[in-house]
């Protein structure tokens, strides 16, 4: 069983309390990230409002999270056809069949 901790971070100047299981480094890192993303979406001028504002550094998070998962399926499908690839030339007693 793990055990939640809390975790004070600031973004975007308000103070929160988060319970989490994950390290405070981990969580403090991750609410940099939020805060640095939402800070860019105000930054640009064209939302001054920071409801607004997290929706749209969500949106943008969330687009970089299922890019990187969209690689990240990519790269594993890469990987199997290699590894195809590769236990073809195995000879055969390599390869886990009956010889």
């Amino acid at each position: 069983m793990s055990t939640k901790r809390s975790v004070r971070v600031s973004i975007v100047g308000d103070e929160y309390s988060i319970r989490t299981e994950r390290s405070a480094e981990f969580t403090r890192a991750v609410a940099e990230y939020v805060d640095r993303t939402m800070r860019s979406v105000l930054e640009s001028g064209t939302v001054i409002e920071p409801q607004k504002a997290a929706i749209l550094a969500a949106m943008k998070i969330t687009d970089e999270l299922f890019h990187a998962r969209e690689e990240g399926e990519e790269l594993a499908g890469e990987m199997r056809n290699l590894a195809a690839e590769i236990r073809r030339l195995l000879p055969p007693a390599k390869r886990g069949e009956p010889v």
